[in-house]
């Protein structure tokens, strides 16, 4: 009767085991709903598109999880990652010092500069002197928000946008003078029949608080899960699956330099 007992009870707890390796494998990836092309997007059909959707799906497989996106508004993604309603943010998320204080970063997997975007007609030197008295445009809660609040909040006005959409819109009216995002997402853009009147003012300089590159963000602590997207984003890169990705949506390479 004890040994019954006893093999019931291993029984049991082989199988909890079982069940919390199972749920470790699982993994929620959150993403901003804003479309932010060619990063992230939905298509016509309503399902997750891009750069970012596709590298998440070749992650999962080399990590051998079971992997789910959850599209929310950008500024809820880090307090959804803190409360646990998500694991991971993978959505073109800067490491820059003031993310660090509250979440931990995998390596960075993409680089990508930062460009002024204005009236092709219009002399812009995106300068403070050059910008003085001018109304810029910028995504809130970014990397570009925070340079341009630090060094061009003083001399002119600053508008925050929720995503690039309502920024290039504005910039068409004459809303706004000039803007500042991300090269590689706003450069199609530009392509446009839409947007033939816009170009590009320059690329802003090198500065820490555009961070460090672009990395996955996981709770702090998190760190068996952190190393696991780290060999996955390895395991990409090496075996030519990153470049694939890559040469869906980019004319050049976005891979951050390890």
């Amino acid at each position: 009767m004890k040994k019954t007992l006893v093999a019931v009870v291993h029984s049991l707890l082989l199988a909890g085991a079982i069940n919390v390796a199972h749920a470790q494998d699982k993994v929620v990836f959150a993403i901003s709903q804003e479309p932010y092309p060619p990063f992230s997007f939905r298509n016509s059909n309503g399902a997750w598109s891009g750069f970012e959707p596709d590298l998440i799906s070749e992650v999962c497989k080399r990590m051998q999880a079971e992997c789910s996106l959850k599209g929310m508004a950008w500024d809820g993604l880090i307090p959804a990652l803190r409360s646990k309603q998500v694991d991971v943010i993978m959505n073109s998320m800067s490491i820059t010092p003031e993310r660090e204080q509250v979440v931990d970063f995998s390596d960075p997997y993409i680089e990508t500069p930062a460009l002024w975007v204005g009236d092709a007609a219009l002399e812009l030197t995106p300068t403070p002197e050059g910008l003085k008295g001018k109304i810029i445009g910028v995504q809130g809660s970014t990397s570009h928000s925070a340079y341009v609040k630090e060094y061009f909040g003083k001399g002119s006005t600053i508008r925050y946008y929720n995503d690039q959409d309502d920024l290039l819109a504005d910039l068409r009216s004459g809303r706004i003078d000039i803007m500042l995002a991300d090269k590689i997402s706003v450069a199609p853009m530009l392509a446009l029949p839409d947007n033939a009147m816009l170009a590009g003012k320059g690329i802003a300089p090198a500065d820490p608080l555009f961070g460090k590159g672009i990395g996955a963000a996981v709770r702090k602590g998190d760190d068996a899960l952190r190393e696991k997207l780290n060999q996955a984003l390895k395991a990409v890169r090496e075996d030519g699956t990153y470049d694939a990705i890559g040469a869906r949506y980019f004319k050049s390479s976005v891979t951050a330099a390890q």
